[in-house]
């Protein structure tokens, strides 16, 4: 926030300065006028009709020309109050994306903060911080595999997941059947977030869950 209020003010301090200095060199409203006047009064022989009528064209013409100056000063306004809002809010944007994307890598370096996983085998669901998510009986025994896993603080490969859901031997099984299972369980969790940060892949050694064991519970 020190950093957003910071921008803010250095945002308008600069475009007060702009105006201030734009401002200031603009021609004065009536200065058309007071030149007018002076024609005026430096050519008091000026007495025909047609002198008189040029004059007062000109003092006319001085005064339209006041009018524009001053339309040209409230436009000139407007535009730096719009500057001013469509900036700061720039600001206000990229430091939230900002913190958004340290939010995200934060997450990503420690996983998804679970504060309770319930696995309900006869509901086929399970409830992740009270999110509930309709699995597939598959899907369901995948979750309950890695779950049963990570309360023994074991990574699985995964050969092995697919031994202790079809009761084959390790040897039996082959590697790609298992991540085939790990891939429809996380398709059917569907919250891709979700996902990718709930089931780890260790690089050559499997899959776990990345959550503290004490919030897992399985009925």
């Amino acid at each position: 926030m020190r950093v957003v209020a910071i921008g803010i003010a250095a945002i308008v301090v600069i475009l007060l300065a702009a105006a201030f200095m734009l401002f200031s060199n603009l021609p004065d409203a009536n200065a058309f006028n007071a030149r007018v006047e002076q024609i005026f009064v430096a050519n008091d022989d000026l007495t025909a009709n047609a002198d008189i009528k040029l004059l007062e064209i000109l003092a006319q013409s001085g005064t339209a020309f006041s009018d524009v100056l001053q339309s040209y000063r409230t436009v000139i306004f407007v535009l730096l109050v719009f500057a001013t809002a469509l900036m700061i809010a720039a600001l206000v944007f990229l430091v939230t994306i900002i913190a958004l994307n340290r939010r995200m890598s934060e997450i990503e370096r420690a996983g998804i903060q679970v504060s309770s996983l319930l696995i309900s085998r006869e509901e086929r669901a399970v409830y992740i911080n009270n999110m509930e998510f309709s699995l597939t009986e598959a899907a369901i025994e995948t979750l309950s595999v890695l779950a049963e896993a990570r309360m023994d603080e074991e990574v699985l490969s995964g050969a092995q997941i697919e031994a202790m859901i079809s009761g084959r031997p390790v040897a039996d099984c082959d590697e790609a059947a298992g991540a085939t299972r790990i891939k429809r369980l996380r398709d059917t969790l569907g919250n891709q977030m979700v996902s990718a940060l709930l089931i780890r892949n260790i690089a050559r050694k499997g899959y776990m869950l990345s959550i503290d064991r004490d919030v897992i519970r399985m009925v």
